[in-house]
């Protein structure tokens, strides 16, 4: 895809899959804001992208505070002046059985992948606005559609990013901002590599592919949905797990 003078905000992206999201837009011309709560991994991402020579920009924000969202949106128009596209992708898991899980466990991850969403969607969506023209990406998960074992959590938070993006789309179409989600199967990041090895080749086999997704092919999705030629697709939820529909 080519963008110009397109400006990207993508949460979560020091690292993992929202870094290669990052990347993959920033290759393509769009202006990145990358931003995290780690203030030192936004750095080095900064750092290594900006050596290649793309136009990114980072910021440290907790995007479970809207006060800090908000703040993170007046430092975007600052140096931009606009914004164009918003990816929701920071999320985390705290996973355990549905009889063992603690009221802690099932807040933190509602709050951070579903509610954060709503927060970062809600405060930036202004400034879509102000464009008459924006796209807003919401990650989801194959936990999301089909549940998961020992993620009742996550799976209802990712469930509920489905909804969301359902509603948003028919509220915001008349802006001409679209909304869409991605739903990524087993994909080898930092959070799965962690995963034991007798799982992870239980997690495999179910996978008619073959192998795991890189987060470079979920970065392509991210690149078309936020692109014009997606202009017509919103409130979909695409999947982008190797044919694992159990």
């Amino acid at each position: 895809m080519i963008f110009k003078d397109r400006v990207a905000i993508v949460t979560g992206s020091a690292q993992g899959l929202g870094r290669a999201m990052a990347e993959r837009l920033a290759a393509d011309g769009v202006k990145v804001v990358i931003t995290d709560v780690n203030e030192e991994k936004i750095n080095e991402a900064v750092a290594e992208l900006q050596a290649k020579g793309y136009d990114v920009f980072g910021a440290r924000c907790d995007v479970t505070n809207r006060d800090e969202i908000r703040a993170l949106g007046e430092k975007i128009i600052g140096k931009y002046g606009k914004l164009d596209i918003v990816v929701n992708n920071a999320g985390i898991t705290k996973d355990a059985s549905f009889k063992k899980m603690t009221d802690a466990q099932w807040d933190a991850v509602m709050t951070v992948d579903l509610k954060s969403v709503f927060l970062v969607s809600q405060e930036l969506v202004k400034y879509l606005e102000a464009n008459g023209y924006g796209r807003i990406i919401n990650i989801s998960s194959l936990a999301g559609m089909m549940g998961n074992f020992g993620q009742a959590n996550y799976s209802a938070a990712k469930a509920g990013v489905v909804g969301l993006t359902k509603t948003l789309s028919i509220e915001l179409g008349k802006k001409n901002i679209t909304v869409n989600a991605i739903a990524p199967g087993f994909i080898n990041t930092e959070m799965t590599r962690v995963i034991p090895e007798d799982r992870k080749k239980a997690m495999l086999a179910e996978i008619p592919v073959g192998r795991p997704g890189e987060p470079e092919e979920i970065a392509a999705v991210v690149a078309f949905l936020a692109s014009d030629e997606a202009g017509f697709v919103s409130g979909t939820v695409i999947n982008v797990n190797g044919g694992n529909y159990r």
